[in-house]
């Protein structure tokens, strides 16, 4: 049995990715917060709610999916029934230590997941603490696998990779966009250039994880001498395209 303390956008989507992608719904047990999110989701999903964060204590994983204002509170009501569980944290303001701290005699980490493990299709960072074996990893990722890839990284590494993998879906979607207005300029209607863009984004994801070649080879293989596509490339690099997407991830790390 598994616990998740909050159903908003990203707990909603783990949820949501879990379920659609095998995961019993009825091993699920969900304690939301004072809007209908959880609700709507559990009339989707078949899964179980209850009130009261002590309503968890058989659960042996719990997903604190609460924003920052509400984790010291959540925290403390989890701290009664915390004692030989798994706990994760979605959390991307808290620190394994924090945790440690509020959580006395429960094993903790802290995950970045990306919007697309609604899918079945995302990322998720996560780093544990020192007392987490082999064994409680790999129950956690049985889990969180249903929703994607998994990665274990040091948790000075976790910010970094938790906004190349988890801001970006709003990056790639400015660009999808600005490739269907393109198209629209064109001569496409609406639809078919958001179709195609849409597409080309998830082939050349696949192409690109699957591929023996590196993501500079895939370019360069599309890229014929004197051809459009160098000639679109060249563009971008004149108007600054990838020094934008450096920007873009600086400013979302704050620097």
């Amino acid at each position: 049995m598994i616990g998740f303390i909050g159903a908003g956008n990203i707990g909603g989507a783990v949820i949501t990715g879990l379920v659609k992608n095998g995961f019993d719904s009825d091993q699920i047990i969900v304690k939301g917060g004072k809007s209908n999110t959880a609700k709507d989701l559990q009339d989707q999903l078949g899964f179980k709610m209850v009130s009261k964060i002590k309503q968890m204590a058989d659960t042996d994983v719990i997903f604190i999916a609460v924003g920052q204002t509400a984790l010291d509170s959540v925290m403390t009501e989890l701290s009664s029934i915390a004692e030989g569980k798994l706990v994760v944290a979605f959390t991307g303001g808290a620190t394994i230590a924090q945790l440690k701290k509020k959580l006395v005699g429960a094993k903790v980490a802290i995950a970045i997941p990306n919007t697309p493990v609604k899918v079945g299709a995302g990322f998720t960072g996560i780093s544990y603490s020192d007392v987490f074996e082999e064994a409680d990893k790999k129950k956690v990722c049985s889990i969180l696998g249903y929703t994607g890839q998994v990665v274990e990284v040091p948790s000075e590494q976790l910010g970094i990779l938790g906004t190349v993998a988890g801001c970006s879906p709003a990056f790639l979607d400015l660009f999808i966009e600005a490739l269907s207005d393109a198209g629209v300029k064109h001569g496409l209607n609406r639809q078919l250039a958001y179709d195609a863009a849409i597409g080309m984004a998830i082939g050349a994801s696949k192409l690109a994880k699957q591929s023996d070649l590196s993501v500079p080879e895939l370019k360069d293989e599309v890229t014929s001498p004197g051809g459009s596509t160098i000639r679109g490339v060249a563009a971008l690099e004149e108007y600054g395209f990838r020094n934008a997407v450096i920007k873009a991830v600086d400013a979302a790390e704050g620097k």
